[in-house]
């Protein structure tokens, strides 16, 4: 069992209905009981994998249409602050309905290509402290409100389990499919 924040709670793991079963791909990828032992763990291996790339790397696509690793890294950015503020709203029993984000229409205007590898890793780093500050702080209580988020249920926990789930996926593509590692 793991120990949650400065109140020592135990974050269990979230149970079936906590999630639509689509997202369950990435609860499924966290071992264990700690999302956010996780979370800071992938943050150090994150960063140490990324930080030698050079800028070519950082630029290649493994195919048409598809992401570069700049694009890929901006895109885990994107999605961590999106399911963060989800955990927010729904631990602070916020029951107004969340809607939906398309993620692909998100990366042109991110205008990731024109930015340094470097200002990637940084903002990066600054989200992943931000998301684990605030699941520090939330209880058994918060943990276990349910919001709706793109039409389905999700309890905050299982959104805890959701971030480093994600993460860990887009980093096993980058691995296997781009070579990098």
């Amino acid at each position: 069992m793991s120990i949650l924040g400065e109140n020592n709670k135990i974050m269990r793991r979230p149970e079936s209905q906590e999630a639509n079963e689509y997202y369950w791909g990435y609860i499924n990828q966290v071992k264990g009981d700690d999302p956010i032992g996780t979370l800071a763990a992938n943050k150090t291996a994150t960063l140490h994998l990324l930080a030698g790339l050079d800028e070519s790397t950082w630029n290649y696509a493994y195919g048409p249409g598809k992401w570069t690793v700049k694009e890929a890294m901006v895109h885990i950015i994107d999605t961590e602050r999106i399911m963060s503020y989800r955990a927010l709203r729904i631990a602070r029993n916020d029951q107004t309905p969340i809607e939906g984000f398309e993620q692909d229409d998100y990366i042109l205007p991110s205008k990731a290509a024109e930015r340094t590898p470097a200002s990637i890793l940084s903002e990066y780093a600054a989200v992943r402290e931000a998301t684990i500050a605030l699941l520090k702080h939330l209880d058994d209580e918060m943990l276990g409100y349910y919001g709706q988020a793109s039409g389905f249920p999700f309890t905050t926990r299982a959104l805890a389990y959701i971030i480093p789930g994600h993460e860990i996926h887009h980093m096993r593509v980058l691995k296997e499919r781009y070579g990098i590692g």
